[in-house]
C-alpha cells in the first residue's frame, strides 16, 4: 500500500517524482512538513550562489513547478494532493533568499514558512481557495515563502540592530 495514498508509479515516473519532492511527500503524515525539510538540502546547494543567480533559480523553480504539480495533479486527479510538495522546496527556497545560513536563522525560517503554509491568512488563503492547477498549487506557498521571508528579514535586522546598532 503507497505511503500518504501517493501512488505507486510516482516512484517511476520523473516528474511526479519531482512534485513529491524525491520521496519526501510521501511521509505517511506531515508531507508538508516532511517536504520543507527535504528542501533543505538542496538550498544548502543553492546558498553559495550570488542573489540573482539563486532568485533566478527560484523563479525557474517556480515556473517548472507550475507544470509539474499541475500535470501530476491532472494525472492523479485530484486539485492539490498533500504528497505534491514541490511547492514547499519553493516555498522555503523564497523564504531563505539573502538569509546568513546557519542552523539558528534555518530553523527560525523553517518555522515561519510552516505557520504561513498552514495558518493561510489574508491573500495566501484567497490563493489557496481560488487558483486551479499548477499555479494553485504553486501561488499559497510561494506567498507564504513571501510571508516568511519579509518576518525572517525583519527578526534579523532588528536582531542586527539590538546586537550592533546597525
Amino acid at each position: 500500500m503507497p505511503k500518504n495514498n501517493v501512488p505507486s508509479s510516482a516512484f517511476r515516473h520523473p516528474i511526479q517524482l519531482l512534485a513529491i519532492g524525491f520521496g519526501s511527500g510521501a511521509a505517511p503524515t506531515a508531507p508538508g512538513t516532511w517536504g520543507s525539510a527535504v528542501a533543505i538540502i538542496p538550498y544548502l546547494l543553492l546558498a553559495p550562489l550570488d542573489a540573482s543567480y539563486y532568485a533566478l533559480a527560484v523563479f525557474m523553480a517556480t515556473l517548472v513547478g507550475i507544470y509539474i504539480c499541475g500535470a501530476t495533479a491532472r494525472q492523479w486527479q485530484v486539485h492539490d494532493h498533500p504528497g505534491i510538495v514541490w511547492d514547499e522546496f519553493v516555498g522555503i527556497w523564497i523564504t531563505y533568499f539573502l538569509v546568513p545560513v546557519t542552523w539558528y536563522w534555518l530553523v527560525l525560517g523553517f518555522a515561519l514558512f510552516r505557520l504561513f503554509d498552514i495558518w493561510k491568512p489574508w491573500i495566501i488563503g484567497y490563493a489557496d481557495k481560488r487558483l486551479d492547477g499548477g499555479l494553485g498549487i504553486m501561488m499559497d506557498d510561494v506567498l507564504a515563502g513571501l510571508f516568511a521571508w519579509a518576518a525572517l528579514q525583519a527578526i534579523i535586522l532588528g536582531s542586527a540592530f539590538l546586537l550592533h546598532g546597525i
